[in-house]
């Protein structure tokens, strides 16, 4: 599929070691469920399509980091389809992903025909990003209102609690196949007053946790602690108090790389867009500090700066073209049938991708390489160092590879890249989309 032909290119790059929020802007995306496995950061969310007024979602989607501000999308992993006895037009809610035993497990709600309308689904796979199939054939919790939003967490002897609903945290514990149940459904003790929906469900230092999202509206995310998975839960308050730009919130909290870190979702895309409220909402991150006794500080609205970089980003290693940092006039689209995952295309001139922290080391780069489609010459690729109008390493003229459709590999010389800076791919062009990219490396 790819041919070899030389392509001139400018990039940007900067030293500022912070993400940016929202962590995606290709997309609406919402519900956040963040899961470590080996050395990587998968973020499983909920997808609010761009027509969005009310809800409108059908599939779900996941992204990945290993440094907490580059994040890798990897496209829709599971959507309505894959549970073909659901409605198949609306209410691909909240979801979460558990490993165990060499398997993902994917818990989401969906609806069914009938009031009560909501169920929990188990879709399973052999890879985070799956694909994943229907588990069951049927739902593993059955309808009942407010059986929405599903969280997993398996306990240090190898039992599995699911808890779940809105406006009470219900949960059920499951079996060893993590598909099955064992006993009733429990109503938890010790509601804390201002829970309202999206339990997530963990254990730390001995500690366990329930955080969630706070009285509606607008949502905050507040947490109860407990000494056993089942409660009761003693309310402790606000991880972070609600706004009022923001309806609605969503808490996944893990560990990774020696930091504490909260999801949760705004509307920042969507009020950059309309001063109109749709369901269009948008993942963002934030660090969280523990007290000694367990508890935790609280944080202030998402704020745009996000996290700190864990670790710096190797471009010597190819690079999946929907790695972003932050983007403008950016949009993912899927891979032909067959391919996982998704390239990017610029939709527009002036269109760059950020990439943050990216290391070069003393010797540099002399050489990039990208796999890309163009339909005309005279379309360029730039790569600059630190900002969009920062030091210009690479400029070449895109050749035509035939088509959006047809890819080929282009190259061109790089110099000056050297050390740690902040990298844009900065497109420029006459048509629309101005050119496709797949993915990119650099070379020594």
């Amino acid at each position: 599929m790819i041919n070899h032909v030389t392509v001139a290119v400018t990039i940007i790059l900067a030293a500022t070691c912070y993400a940016d929020n929202p962590v995606v802007q290709t997309s609406f995306t919402a519900d956040p469920a963040p899961l470590v496995f080996q050395d990587t950061v998968y973020l499983f969310t909920s997808h609010d399509e761009d027509d969005a007024r009310g809800f409108h979602m059908l599939d779900w989607k996941c992204y990945s980091t290993t440094d907490m501000v580059n994040w890798t999308d990897h496209g829709s992993i599971a959507s309505l389809a894959t549970f073909p006895w659901a409605k198949q037009d609306n209410d691909a809610w909240a979801p979460q992903v558990v490993a165990r035993d060499g398997k993902f497990f994917l818990y989401v709600p969906i609806s069914v025909s009938g009031w009560p309308k909501n169920v929990i689904a188990v879709g399973i796979a052999d890879s985070p990003l799956g694909p994943y199939k229907d588990a069951l054939g049927h739902p593993l919790l059955n309808k009942a209102n407010g059986y929405i939003d599903p969280t997993v967490f398996v306990d240090d002897d190898g039992q599995a609690f699911l808890y779940f609903g809105n406006p009470n945290p219900w949960y059920v514990k499951l079996n060893k196949d993590m598909v099955s149940y064992s006993g009733e459904v429990v109503l938890a003790a010790g509601r804390p007053g201002n829970y309202q929906e999206g339990p997530w469900l963990y254990k730390r230092s001995g500690h366990y946790y329930l955080a969630y999202a706070s009285t509606c509206c607008p949502e905050g995310i507040g947490y109860a602690m407990s000494d056993q998975p089942t409660g009761p839960w003693v309310f402790k308050g606000n991880i972070m108090d609600g706004n009022g730009l923001s309806s609605g919130n969503h808490p996944g909290i893990i560990d990774f790389k020696g930091q504490s870190y909260v999801f949760g979702f705004n509307y920042k895309l969507n009020w950059q867009i309309t001063d109109v409220h749709r369901e269009r909402r948008s993942v963002c991150v934030a660090a969280i500090t523990y007290n000694p006794d367990g508890t935790i500080q609280k944080l202030p609205w998402w704020n745009d700066e996000g996290t700190a970089q864990v670790g710096a980003f190797n471009p010597f290693a190819r690079v999946d073209a929907a790695t972003i940092c932050y983007e403008a006039g950016i949009k993912t689209k899927p891979r032909p049938s067959g391919q996982s995952g998704v390239f990017v295309s610029a939709t527009e001139n002036g269109a760059y991708i950020k990439i943050k922290g990216v290391d070069f080391g003393t010797r540099g780069a002399t050489n990039f390489l990208a796999s890309l489609a163009a339909e005309s010459d005279g379309n360029t690729l730039t790569m600059r160092l630190d900002s969009e109008t920062g030091k210009a390493v690479g400029t070449v003229k895109i050749k035509s590879t035939g088509g959006l459709d047809k890819w080929e590999t282009q190259s061109c010389p790089v110099r000056g890249a050297r050390g740690v800076h902040d990298l844009y791919l900065k497109f420029f062009g006459k048509n629309t989309p101005v050119i496709n990219l797949d993915w990119w490396e650099f070379v020594r």
